[in-house]
């Protein structure tokens, strides 16, 4: 199949998902097992929203493979393109955490999903010219080297046939350097329809700022055409290069687990546009998925329905005095 409103350049992990903060783990401290990575949940979250989605990503040959496609498979993600490496796929560990400040710890060296490299972007190169949107993030780009450059090559291509990119930078220090990771938004900024930061975090540690206007400003500096820059469960601000605003996300009542909501947002926002929604729909639509989503343990624990979705958007919209599709996030 040809012609996909999304696909997904990245990591598909093996989750464990512990029943407390890790540093209060003791012996016997009960865990979940599921799958996510920042690619997984993007790409679940834009098959929700409706966006015909394959994921792009190198996975192990070990016995947790089979369960990992097929996970995503039931998620709505066309797996048939996914390369498989002789290596064990990669995994990390989190505690139990609702406010987006988590601890991980990661199992990723010479993992499957680290041999992403160039050679692989040229086998999807008819994928890329063809789709209407590519999502990848700095965590793919931190992997390996040949994952960076994998990134880059991705992004040129679907820039250069015309199609939307939208990027998140994820800046994990464990991961990477400051300097490498700066230098891979310098590069990949010009190239966005979207890009996508945190603020505080990613925004300290890139940007030099703790102020989302600054870090905003600074992103479109970089050449990207719009920025949202996000703040857990705080506004979101929004700059499209026509305004600057900040949108509150709507709230959720019973959180349990803010694990991929910038995944879900992400995702929901790159479909959305994909298929055709305004800017400021797409991202009404995603700040709403974002908050369903914290709903369920893990980054794919909870993966909203668009009409559930589309719901809560226009029930926050209305009650701010504008609808979805008139103007209510900007």
């Amino acid at each position: 199949m040809t012609g996909y409103d999304v696909l997904v350049l990245g990591e598909v992990l093996v989750e464990i998902h512990a029943d407390a903060a890790l540093r209060a783990a003791a012996d016997g401290t009960p865990a979940r097992l599921s799958y996510s990575g920042d690619a997984l949940n993007a790409a679940a979250a834009a098959a929700a929203a409706g966006a015909r989605t394959a994921l792009l990503a190198v996975v192990g040959d070990d016995e947790l493979s089979v369960p990992l496609l097929r996970r995503a498979a039931d998620l709505g993600i066309d797996v048939s393109h996914v390369r498989r490496a002789p290596r064990p796929n990669g995994a990390y560990l989190l505690g139990a955490d609702t406010e987006g400040d988590r601890e991980f710890v990661y199992w990723r060296t010479h993992s499957a999903g680290s041999t992403l490299s160039p050679a692989h972007v040229d086998s999807w190169r008819a994928l890329l010219t063809g789709t209407k949107a590519l999502i990848t993030s700095g965590i793919t780009g931190a992997l390996s080297r040949g994952s960076r450059d994998a990134v880059l090559a991705a992004a040129r291509t679907v820039h250069g046939a015309g199609g939307h990119l939208s990027y998140d930078p994820n800046f994990r220090s464990r991961l990477t350097g400051r300097a490498e990771a700066r230098e891979l938004l310098a590069r990949i900024a010009p190239l966005t329809g979207l890009l996508k930061t945190s603020c505080p975090a990613d925004a300290l540690a890139l940007l030099d700022t703790a102020d989302p206007r600054t870090a905003a400003a600074r992103c479109r500096a970089l050449g990207a055409r719009s920025v949202a820059v996000t703040a857990g469960a705080g506004p979101l601000l929004l700059d499209d290069g026509g305004r600057v605003a900040h949108h509150p996300v709507p709230v959720n009542p019973a959180p349990v687990d803010a694990t991929g909501a910038g995944d879900c947002f992400t995702g929901t926002t790159t479909a959305r546009v994909a298929l055709g929604d305004r800017l400021a729909d797409a991202v009404a639509y995603g700040m709403a998925a974002a908050s369903l989503s914290v709903s369920g343990r893990g980054g794919t624990g909870c993966v909203p329905a668009f009409a559930d979705t589309a719901a809560l958007a226009t029930a926050h919209a209305g009650g701010l005095g504008e609808g979805v599709g008139e103007g209510a996030v900007r």
